[in-house]
């Protein structure tokens, strides 16, 4: 075994409600993951953690009659408790409510903003409240229907955000054509660069309808897309961009470990964002399947 430094990573949880045998999964394979790299001496980092932004929180949270954060303190209990049991051996747990996760995503915004490759316009179009995401209509399922939940599409307009990911459409091809490993398994990195090739829109980065979120810097009737706060949670955890943060060692050779419905989140938007700021994508995107249930992804 290679004596290279190694970090490993689970996607960060959502705490809309328990943990359930999926979250499990994904964290038992990078704890086994990260115990081999450890046992064979290499300098090993394995980070996981919990997604606490966005609508479906709010939503959740005023159904309860509590604040989101008095939801997000509750729920994430469930997920520390169980890694506890299943003795998961992470370094680190971040929580984007934490001070640490907002201050790196309002630096990285600030600098993607100063790059020229965040600007402020206005979007419409169908958006997904369960899964927090704009569905293009090309995508759309039957009757208006999101094609990863299959829930009812809501028609939006706000004043929004972008980042230019248009820009970033041929830098990511040769990337992935020069590290044809950096997606595995194949199927999910075919799936990528057909991706690619039909054409990038530029993606909304904020939001304006709740205010339960990470406010943009300067325009603060904004908060932060969840997703675009959620992906950063990698860096933050690391220190970046500190000066002797733990990104400058582990930064270099991450592998992050995700369900396959968050693909196009970790192979296009994410390593996209990374070039802007001047870092390498990642090393490699392993993609695992879903817990079914007659053909069916598993609910909650």
């Amino acid at each position: 075994m290679s004596k290279e430094n190694f970090y490993i990573t689970t996607p960060i949880y959502y705490v809309n409600d328990v943990p359930h045998i999926g979250h499990a999964y994904t964290t038992i394979a990078a704890d086994v993951l990260a115990r081999w790299h450890k046992s064979g001496g290499e300098k090993t980092w394995f980070l996981t953690g919990t997604d606490e932004h966005g609508q479906k929180i709010q939503t959740v949270a005023q159904k309860k009659g509590i604040t989101p954060k008095e939801l997000c303190d509750e729920v994430v209990q469930n997920f520390q408790r169980l890694w506890g049991v299943l003795n998961i051996s992470n370094d680190d747990f971040i929580r984007t409510t934490e001070p640490r996760h907002e201050k790196v995503v309002q630096e990285i915004f600030r600098r993607l903003m100063a790059n020229g490759d965040i600007y402020k316009g206005e979007y419409e179009g169908w958006y997904c409240v369960p899964c927090e995401t704009y569905v293009p209509e090309a995508q759309m399922g039957e009757g208006n229907t999101c094609p990863d939940c299959h829930r009812q599409l809501t028609k939006m307009t706000e004043e929004t955000y972008f980042f230019k990911l248009s820009k970033y459409a041929e830098p990511l091809l040769k990337y992935y054509e020069e590290n044809p490993d950096a997606i595995m398994p194949r199927s999910r990195y075919n799936e990528i660069i057909s991706f690619i090739k039909s054409g990038l829109r530029d993606q909304s980065v904020s939001r304006t309808t709740l205010d339960w979120g990470i406010p943009l810097p300067g325009d603060e009737k904004h908060v932060i897309y969840v997703w675009f706060d959620a992906l950063i949670n990698y860096l933050s955890a690391l220190n970046f961009p500190e000066q002797g943060g733990l990104w400058q060692t582990y930064w270099p050779s991450v592998r992050h470990l995700v369900g396959k419905d968050i693909i196009r989140f970790h192979c296009v938007i994410w390593p996209a964002m990374l070039l802007d700021l001047g870092l390498n994508p990642p090393v490699r995107v392993f993609a695992h399947g879903w817990w079914t249930v007659e053909g069916e992804k598993m609910s909650k």
